[in-house]
């Protein structure tokens, strides 16, 4: 797919549904008991595998594109699948499902693309396996197919060396089954939707400082649920409207939830003209609106407890650092080295590629703003990230880029480019 610079951007739009919101929709509505109605859900490939495993495992789901509807069967009612369970490319249903399938009276095989059986998946398999789980990795490389034999599991405390929402989530959704506490604790806060949306459904769990706790036994009762924005989705239009001279974009009812937020903080640090308006509180879930205006960038250092808040925005941010002027520094990112690709070498090899003065470190980059950059052909690696980030990139470089697997953003924002594109002006 080919993109060119473009002179300005204008309009507003809606965001698809949060996507760590969506998965979680599904998989606490089927453990739930009665129906959980859920609108603003994310039609995404990700989300989409999830609902695919819970529908082989005997849940009742009706997607009807805006709204799907879970028959919820209870923390046991799930049935064994008539064969493997395939979660595509998504990490979050491959280590949150394990979680779940550790304490079935069945055993399940899960498995996913060539990416997911190439993700590390030791780091749900050990805070597992000390609550008795016995979860083991087909190929004993530490990642999938794992095979999950079904096991009595107890609490446990976890001290998790990562501040990870996946790794939080699969052990304490392995504690909905424990017979006792279960508690995670990490070196910083991540994303606590889990926690949020648990204690929506009923289930007992409160956090301490940076550990979240859970107490078994708790009924989960199905919910209506409006999920908003996706903050991760907006970052990218965010961007393009703060580095496109003459830009100003409304974005509408976006997630801003002060674990994921960092976007916004980061855009205050580098002198971004970014304003919200009309925040709400809906369904345990605080939203804005985001007007965006194009504004003149300075480099920032961008590290420590912020850094689990906009893991998914890094992309998008060392692109836009490139526009900033002075240097930008991102530190203590290394969990990029194993999302979808290594976010760190394919970042600096593609901008690189367009004229950019950037550095790769050991857990993040150094980005020398304000050279201009040019087209180039890029490979996104099939990383919907990595192809959404250069496509607004090229929008404000000179010459045409081409994305290569440009298609990838199916896995979490099928109409991107149409989004995009409608908000160009002449």
């Amino acid at each position: 797919m080919i993109f060119s610079k473009v002179r300005r951007l204008a309009g507003e739009l809606t965001v698809p549904g949060d996507k760590s919101i969506s998965h979680r929709s599904i998989m606490f509505g089927s453990l739930a008991d009665g129906l959980t109605e859920v609108r603003g859900f994310l039609q995404g490939a990700d989300c989409l595998s999830t609902i695919s495993c819970f529908t082989k495992m005997g849940i009742t789901i009706e997607n009807n594109g805006d709204t799907v509807l879970i028959h919820g069967k209870g923390p046991k009612g799930l049935t064994a699948p008539a064969g493997v369970l395939d979660c595509g490319n998504s990490g979050t249903t491959t280590r949150l499902i394990s979680g779940i399938l550790a304490a079935q009276d069945f055993n399940v095989t899960l498995t996913g693309d060539e990416s997911i059986c190439k993700r590390p998946m030791k780091r749900i398999m050990e805070p597992l396996s000390m609550m008795g789980a016995h979860i083991e990795s087909k190929y004993n490389n530490g990642c999938a197919p794992l095979e999950i034999t079904g096991s009595r599991l107890h609490g446990t405390h976890y001290l998790s060396p990562v501040a990870s929402a996946q790794v939080k989530s699969a052990v304490l959704l392995a504690g909905l089954y424990a017979d006792g506490e279960t508690r995670v604790t990490e070196p910083y806060v991540s994303r606590n939707h889990t926690e949020l949306l648990l204690s929506a459904y009923g289930a007992d769990v409160h956090t301490e400082g940076t550990t979240a706790i859970l107490r078994p036994g708790n009924p989960l009762e199905g919910l209506k649920l409006t999920v908003p924005g996706d903050i991760s989705s907006a970052a990218f239009f965010i961007a393009a409207a703060l580095i496109i001279p003459d830009s100003e974009i409304l974005i509408r009812n976006v997630g801003v939830n002060p674990t994921r937020d960092g976007m916004l903080h980061v855009c205050r640090m580098m002198n971004g003209n970014v304003t919200l308006l009309n925040e709400t509180n809906e369904s345990g879930e605080p939203t804005a609106d985001l007007l965006i205006r194009s504004s003149a960038l300075k480099g920032t250092v961008i590290e420590g407890s912020i850094i689990p808040t906009l893991i998914d925005e890094l992309p998008m941010i060392a692109a836009m650092a490139c526009f900033a002027e002075g240097t930008t520094l991102i530190r203590d990112a290394a969990e990029l080295k194993v999302k979808e690709s290594n976010r760190i070498a394919v970042m600096t090899e593609n901008l690189r590629a367009m004229g950019a003065d950037v550095e790769e470190t050991d857990d993040g980059m150094i980005i020398r703003g304000g050279r201009p950059l040019h087209g180039a052909v890029i490979d996104s690696k099939k990383d919907h990230r990595i192809a959404m980030t250069f496509a607004v990139t090229a929008l404000a470089a000179e010459g045409e880029t081409e994305i290569l697997d440009a298609d990838c953003v199916n896995i979490s924002y099928p109409g991107f480019y149409s989004d995009l594109h409608r908000l160009f002006r002449k």
